[in-house]
């Protein structure tokens, strides 16, 4: 009986070798043979998934979003296990962003290529936007579950606040990536400046954790 394909993990192959041509020598180096090569598979077949560069990078972009967003998810899951405080499960989730790691420089790198790409391509610039706001919207779901919660004062809005949380993150991710040997790529540094900010944002205690010893 013959074998059948399993097509996801093809995909899933090709942004793999997307994201290291990327990681290794630029935006410039991705092409189809490229990709091919990389990935270990024939032309043919890297262009049965995907005809254009824009759409193996569309591709890497998605996988790499939802790498990030599978370990902020995590941590929210073990913050609503252990009962901890927004606060805290939301600096986790969002250093998940910044290029403290091989790992996450990588994925910086493929999400930097993909939105400088997007600035001349409206159907790329569409899902950057998206995605962009999609976060917003999570950092502002938090904060208002946080008002509900006890954590954040009654009258903060939480658009505001989730604009300016999202800003630092993403100011934080590029400081973080142009200086990784410096002062800047501290794991510490990161800590302080997110915490500090999230501090200003919520102020209160969680009236669910209020009398827990």
């Amino acid at each position: 009986m013959p074998r059948v394909a399993d097509h996801e993990e093809r995909r899933r192959q090709i942004a793999d070798a997307v994201c290291a041509l990327i990681s290794e020598s630029g935006l410039d180096a991705v092409t189809v043979a490229r990709t091919a090569a990389t990935a270990g598979m024939s032309v043919g077949l890297v262009q049965h998934y995907f005809r254009t560069k824009d759409e193996m990078l569309l591709h890497a972009f998605k996988e790499v979003s939802a790498r990030i967003r599978a370990r902020a998810d995590g941590h929210i899951r073990e913050g609503i296990e252990h009962q901890q405080p927004i606060a805290r499960v939301l600096a986790r989730a969002l250093a998940e962003f910044i290029p403290l790691d091989e790992g996450r420089r990588t994925e910086f790198r493929v999400a930097r290529a993909f939105a400088g790409r997007a600035l001349d391509a409206p159907a790329l610039a569409e899902v950057d936007v998206e995605t962009a706001r999609a976060l917003r919207e999570e950092i502002a779901q938090a904060v208002h579950n946080g008002k509900e919660c006890g954590e954040v004062e009654p009258d903060l809005d939480p658009v505001p606040a989730a604009v300016r949380l999202a800003a630092v993150t993403e100011g934080l991710a590029m400081q973080v990536y142009r200086d990784a040997e410096g002062a800047a790529g501290s794991a510490g540094l990161v800590t302080d400046v997110l915490d500090a900010e999230l501090a200003a944002v919520f102020t209160g205690e969680c009236r669910q954790y209020a009398n827990r010893s």
